[in-house]
């Protein structure tokens, strides 16, 4: 195995868990996981921190990560829950479930490392009932001109330590793209170095 091997898969899931156990994430969690309804589908559930904070009103959860050690991390939370949750252990871009079969689909800090988000938001869509939501919180492209360019300049180098984050994908763009209508959306830097920290975070529903 390779160092970079030996990096991204034992190295890199506990700095991923650590780094987003940060207060401002979970502020953020507090507000936009409770809205999720009846049968929910997380891209990128990662070690599970957004499991205690789903409605014991939903039906299930289906837990999409590709990571296994991430997945391992985040079964114990899964047993303490009221709710059903289901493991897949595929790509954002390899969603197995039937067409419209999910009431509310969940994305936090996911869309800027999936290699292909536009055929993954395309397969968000397709799993969404008529009328149901996708629930979004992501950072990426600052609006000041001068740091966009520098998140363009530290892109290549920083996907590279950081699990393929990309620092400047507009995720409401490429939401909007893939035929979702954007119901809600609040943009603005969290706390920490704002090359990392412009986010979107809001609602957007399947027509």
């Amino acid at each position: 195995m390779g160092l970079r091997d030996h990096y991204d898969r034992h190295v890199l899931p506990h700095l991923l868990d650590l780094a987003m156990r940060a207060p401002m994430a979970s502020r953020e969690r507090e507000q936009v996981i409770p809205q999720a309804q009846g049968a929910v589908l997380e891209i990128g559930a990662g070690s599970g921190l957004n499991i205690p904070y789903y409605s014991a009103d939903i039906d299930k959860l289906y837990a999409l990560e590709p990571h296994d050690k991430l997945v391992r991390k985040a079964e114990p939370k899964a047993k303490n829950t009221p709710f059903e949750v289901e493991f897949l252990s595929l790509k954002g871009e390899d969603i197995p479930l039937e067409d419209a079969s999910v009431d509310t689909v969940v994305t936090t800090w996911t869309l800027c490392t999936i290699p292909d988000p536009p055929k993954a938001l395309q397969g968000m869509y397709r799993v969404l009932k008529p009328g149901g939501k996708l629930l979004f919180v992501e950072h990426g492209r600052a609006p000041d001109e001068h740091l966009g360019r520098w998140q363009d300049r530290l892109t290549g180098a920083w996907s590279c330590i950081a699990g393929g984050c990309q620092l400047n994908r507009r995720p409401d763009d490429l939401i909007a793209a893939a035929g979702f209508d954007i119901e809600s959306l609040e943009t603005g830097y969290l706390e920490g170095p704002k090359l990392l920290t412009y986010h979107y975070k809001g609602v957007a529903r399947r027509a």
